[in-house]
């Protein structure tokens, strides 16, 4: 096996092929299951993920200190990250109840997207789109579910579809533009911009490093698999970045949401 590997290696590589949307299908082979039970690369990593959180929560305050060290202190900065630097500056008081879906939320898409950059997985779970859609429908639901509760149903539909301060004359314009962005475009917007930016992010890595590995096969283009990798190199810096930017925009969004459905005078 491994002989076939290294011979396979030394032969002169094909015309490049650049990856397409191909390298985001891992629907057609299970790692385990079968038929609707199958468990793709894909729902793998996801539920690892899910694993892997709960581990780090548990051990973080499997004995808590009063003065907070290692992974508690590390895990208590992030809570209190979301807690003052997205809950209360966004929503205020009233949005402290929403601080463990929050962390849940960010800390949740920040190891999926993370996943790109690790060695043996190499893959953002969150370039599926059912992912980034799951979320965003959930967060759907939450802020309608929440406007309602706090302001009534009528009330919450007429804060929204006729906004204080615009002429009645304007609602025949105001009033559908407002229901669009606001019960149908929202989902749409949360999953496609946190998708596309892995599906991109994934795509030019791959571009990269497929390139180094098909220009250092001869003298000439040695050099410019050299760029390629360092390229390569920095853009994975740069999508650990991203990593963390998309988990932060997709929270802070929904926090926006969720104050505009407790106060609809913002």
């Amino acid at each position: 096996m491994l002989g076939a590997v290294v011979a396979a290696m030394s032969r002169p590589p094909e015309p490049f092929q650049p990856p397409g949307t191909e390298i985001f299908d891992y629907t057609k082979n299970c790692l385990f299951g079968s038929g609707s039970y199958c468990v793709t690369r894909v729902s793998f990593w996801m539920l690892a993920s899910v694993v892997l959180i709960l581990a780090v929560f548990l051990l973080a305050f499997r004995r808590p200190g009063l003065v907070p060290r290692g992974l508690q202190n590390a895990v208590e900065a992030l809570v209190d990250f979301i807690r003052n630097g997205i809950v209360m500056e966004v929503i205020g008081p009233e949005g402290l109840p929403f601080v463990p879906f929050l962390t849940s939320m960010f800390v949740f898409i920040w190891v999926n997207n993370t996943f790109e950059v690790i060695p043996g997985i190499q893959f953002p779970t969150t370039s599926r789109m059912a992912i980034p859609l799951f979320l965003a429908v959930l967060v759907w639901f939450l802020f309608n579910i929440v406007g309602i509760v706090k302001q009534g149903g009528w009330r919450y539909l007429k804060n929204n579809l006729f906004p204080a301060g615009v002429p009645p004359a304007l609602y025949v314009l105001v009033t559908p533009i407002e229901f669009v962005s606001t019960f149908l475009v929202r989902p749409l917007t949360l999953s496609v911009r946190l998708a596309a930016n892995m599906i991109a992010g994934h795509l030019i890595l791959a571009i990269f490093f497929l390139g180094t590995w098909y220009l250092q096969w001869k003298l000439a283009t040695i050099p410019f698999a050299v760029a390629s990798f360092a390229l390569g190199t920095f853009i994975t810096a740069f999508e650990i970045l991203v990593a963390v930017l998309q988990a932060y925009i997709f929270t802070i969004l929904t926090a926006v949401y969720l104050a505009g459905a407790i106060h609809p005078e913002h």
